[in-house]
């Protein structure tokens, strides 16, 4: 399925991308970070385990065990961000 995911802040910043669309296979929020993770480099230190970030599914703050589904909007960005 394709999934839209956005980086917001100190995310973003690590990525040097506001975002990108992926073709994934794994169901939930959780598979998707791993999945994410495994790509090492910035993806690895940005969305590192023990690190504190948030995830929104279609702009719905959203804990790890939530579905994706096809087209869904998947937001990662750290737990306090300014504007």
């Amino acid at each position: 399925m394709k999934v839209q995911i956005r980086y917001f802040a100190s995310v973003r910043e690590a990525l040097s991308s506001s975002g990108e669309t992926v073709e994934t296979k794994v169901q939930t929020l959780a598979a998707l970070r791993d999945e994410l993770i495994a790509r090492g480099g910035a993806h690895a230190i940005a969305l590192a385990r023990g690190k504190a970030v948030r995830m929104a599914l279609d702009q719905v703050m959203s804990d790890e065990a939530a579905a994706l589904h096809e087209g869904c909007e998947v937001a990662f960005f750290p737990p306090v961000t300014g504007g």
